[in-house]
């Protein structure tokens, strides 16, 4: 079942249409002499598109030689550093209408001459108004923890009667005004039907069927080629690619960059939507919540931008930045051979880390002077002497700082029972900075027997955790690959 958001705000999308300039006249009975400003969405933020004088009257006139961009704009006032708000308003196929309204309730009593779609906008909004008012008192109801499930289910009841109005309506809308800017953003933002999986031939439901069909049909009423999807006032674009890709696909870099891969084939049919899905995507992986999948960043990177793709809109130095921070991620990624280090320890003696045969490596970088590491290291020694038998690992700690003294000094106020370098002192032709990507200190890297990277950047009180459940997931995989 679809439940709609019953909400006294509405938003509107817009299509492209070649048209020679615009005049949008306004007449709002109750407004002082001031300024008057036209700005629209993008994104998550706003921008000023026309300026103009407001008479005593409050009339004033938007107008220029150039079509607006399609879209969803708003109507601020004041002094320049003092502007707010007064309403949103739709800007679509015809750009030379009147709205005439006072400042006792602009949305209230607004009269739209001259364009269909900024009259289904705010009719649409009062709509939305009326059906809030309309249920507030069963949300009031289902939202009371002291009541049971049964002292709701009347409330609940009229509630779902009131929805079905919303839907009813919604649908109407469209149906009867395909065209428009405020039918395409309610198209847009319509939920998805699943039907029940269908049995197989062993006559067992298909436990899969959902999530394809929803993975399949998640983009059915959102059309990413669309720009005015973009120039909304809630982020809606950003949300809709971020939820596809984060919560239908497995959290692997292959499997998320084939799904990216399907949506940018889709939005480069528009310029502008395909520069603004690549930058989605991209700013998406800067900085994942799951550990490697920062890698996208770095295959979004390559296939877009270092390719030349993106050249029509990324000039030299935005690119230089990506790909500087791209080749900070490339070092010593999850599931890459770690690359070896030959560093001085204590006692000015070469350690190697690749002479570190254990099952596992816990590689850690850290700096004598950092706050942050001298409050992780008692944390990462106790966990080291109450498992390095448990998982048979070894820690190899890299100090950042050139002084031997301020290192030994540390490894005597900390404990530190296992090898510990000094990161300049190294034997290699790189520094360790070079190889591995430690930004921060202290920075954890964790090394299988083969040397191979299992996982980086991972807090230290989260190591034991890692570890447990990476020897659970490796012992599932042992059957299949010994029976293959």
């Amino acid at each position: 079942m679809r439940i709609a958001l019953i909400t006294c705000i509405a938003l509107v999308s817009f299509q492209c249409l070649a048209q020679s300039g615009y005049k949008l006249t306004f007449k709002i009975k109750g407004l002082k002499d001031t300024t008057a400003y036209l700005g629209h969405y993008f994104a998550e933020s706003t921008y000023l598109d026309d300026t103009a004088k407001v008479d005593k009257q409050g009339a004033f006139i938007f107008d220029g030689k150039k079509t607006l961009a399609q879209g969803v704009y708003i109507l601020v006032m004041g002094p320049k550093g003092k502007i707010s708000k007064v309403f949103d308003l739709v800007v679509g196929q015809d750009q030379d209408f009147t709205l005439e309204t006072d400042t006792s309730n602009y949305i209230a009593h607004m009269k739209v001459t001259g364009d269909v779609d900024n009259n289904l906008f705010f009719e649409n909004i009062l709509f939305n108004k009326d059906r809030h008012d309309e249920a507030s008192q069963y949300i009031k109801i289902l939202e009371d923890s002291t009541l049971k499930e049964d002292q709701k289910k009347s409330a609940r009841a009229e509630f779902q009667k009131i929805n079905k109005k919303v839907l009813a309506y919604q649908d109407d809308l469209i149906d009867k005004n395909p065209t428009t800017i405020t039918s395409k953003i309610l198209k847009a933002t319509k939920q998805i039907e699943i039907p029940e999986p269908p049995k197989m031939a062993n006559g067992k439901f298909d436990s899969t069927f959902q999530l394809r069909y929803y993975r399949q049909h998640y983009f059915d009423y959102f059309d990413v080629a669309d720009e005015a999807l973009i120039k909304m006032p809630r982020p809606f674009y950003q949300e809709k690619v971020k939820e596809y890709l984060e919560k239908l696909f497995l959290p692997q870099p292959d499997t998320i960059m084939h799904a990216i891969e399907g949506l940018v084939a889709k939005a480069k049919k528009n310029q502008e939507t395909y520069k603004y899905m690549v930058f989605t995507c991209l700013v998406t992986y800067q900085n994942p919540e799951i550990m490697g999948l920062d890698e996208v960043y770095v295959k979004i990177y390559d296939k877009y931008f270092a390719s030349g793709e993106m050249d029509y809109w990324a000039n030299d130095a935005f690119k230089k930045s990506l790909k500087e921070y791209a080749d900070k991620l490339r070092r010593a990624q999850i599931g890459k051979i770690a690359p070896n280090l030959i560093i001085q320890d204590q006692n000015l003696q070469p350690k190697s880390l690749y002479d570190i045969k254990k099952k596992y490596t816990v590689i850690y970088f850290f700096d004598p002077d950092c706050s942050h590491c001298r409050q992780e290291s008692p944390k990462l020694v106790d966990f080291y002497n109450k498992n390095k038998l448990k998982f048979d690992l070894e820690v190899y700690a890299v100090a950042s700082d050139t002084s031997m003294k301020k290192m030994r000094d540390y490894i005597k106020e900390m404990k530190m029972g296992w090898v510990t370098v000094n990161g300049p002192r190294s034997y290699s032709k790189e520094h360790f900075s070079l190889l591995y990507y430690t930004e921060t200190f202290p920075t954890v890297y964790i090394l299988d027997d083969k040397k191979k990277v299992i996982a980086r950047k991972i807090p230290v009180d989260k190591i034991g955790e890692f570890l447990t459940n990476f020897e659970k997931f490796q012992k599932k995989k042992a059957p299949a690959s010994k029976g293959s």
